[in-house]
């Protein structure tokens, strides 16, 4: 009788000793962005921290962490964290492309896993109305004896990237090329630049009067459907500017599934897509198996972007 009592003792000590873990989430949950606030990769965080919120009754809230070195510090910060869903990365594609050989201490070898990929960026190359030359072949053949000055956002950026191997696909050399940090209606109403690559958001006021040589993205931009991508002309350099949700490899399962079912709730709702119609941003859910086979298709092609630029 003593024994079995010692027995029942023992289960319940036990018991209490090690109480069940609270369901996810019980706590707050904050979405990583590694970018100052007001760009798309923000706002649509902010609308799947919102409905996340919503949905399991905890608070979630964007924290920007913007740095000099790029997002990568910012990237640095979320792998440090415990792998159990309450720091979550809105990371573009640079990230698990570049972010393991950029030298920053935890990214190497690539501490995540992506949930999903929501947000291409709706890059275009574009150009003046009177230019004679409406596509990349067009501009490849008039480049011949008249050399075009291209402006950009950064030669490190992957669509930059992209529209200089484009010129070695094409067999032209650009004339010149240069970064700015406002690429709009006037940088080519001024004479500024010949040709420029940046977002169709700055060229909304004067679609009339530019020419969109081709769309750096893996699809048609809603607002310029019949725009060519550079993949369709060039197709050894499919590759565009995206971002997606990231966590540690060893976040579990369950904890996973919960924040893919509310993201991918929030991509397909109203306020999302409408942005995506205001903006011509291509907003969509990719799960995590095709993101994860995407990211493995743009090492292949950066790394081959990077080659036929160094030759």
């Amino acid at each position: 009788m003593l024994n079995s009592k010692l027995a029942v003792l023992a289960v319940a000590a036990a018991g209490l000793a090690a109480p069940v873990a609270a369901e996810y989430p019980d706590r707050p949950v904050s979405f990583v962005v590694p970018f100052p606030p007001g760009d798309l990769e923000d706002v649509l965080t902010r609308m799947i921290a919102e409905d996340f919120q919503a949905k399991y009754g905890v608070a979630a809230a964007v924290v920007n962490k913007p740095s000099e070195g790029g997002p990568f510090p910012g990237a640095a910060e979320v792998a440090a964290a415990a792998p159990d869903g309450y720091t979550i990365g809105s990371f573009v594609v640079d990230i698990p492309v570049v972010g393991p050989e950029v030298g920053v201490p935890g990214l190497n070898p690539d501490p995540f896993e992506p949930l999903g990929i929501f947000l291409t960026y709706p890059f275009v190359i574009a150009t003046a109305t009177d230019k004679p030359y409406a596509s990349m072949a067009e501009l490849a053949a008039y480049s011949q004896s008249e050399p075009q000055l291209l402006g950009h956002f950064g030669a490190f950026l992957l669509p930059t990237q992209a529209s200089f191997a484009a010129a070695k696909e094409l067999g032209f050399e650009w004339g010149g090329e240069a970064s700015s940090g406002s690429l709009d209606c006037n940088s080519l109403a001024s004479g500024d630049f010949d040709v420029i690559n940046t977002t169709i958001q700055q060229l909304l006021p004067c679609l009339d009067s530019v020419k969109i040589l081709a769309t750096v993205t893996e699809g048609p931009i809603s607002v310029v459907p019949d725009a060519p991508t550079l993949a369709s002309v060039t197709p050894d350099l499919n590759i565009s500017l995206w971002n997606g949700l990231f966590v540690h490899k060893d976040t579990p399962a369950e904890v996973r599934e919960k924040i893919i079912a509310s993201a991918k709730e929030t991509m397909a709702s109203d306020r999302a897509q409408g942005l995506a119609a205001q903006t011509g941003a291509i907003v969509y859910w990719m799960d995590a198996e095709a993101a994860a086979a995407r990211i493995a298709s743009d090492i292949e092609v950066s790394g081959r972007i990077a080659t036929m630029i160094a030759e």
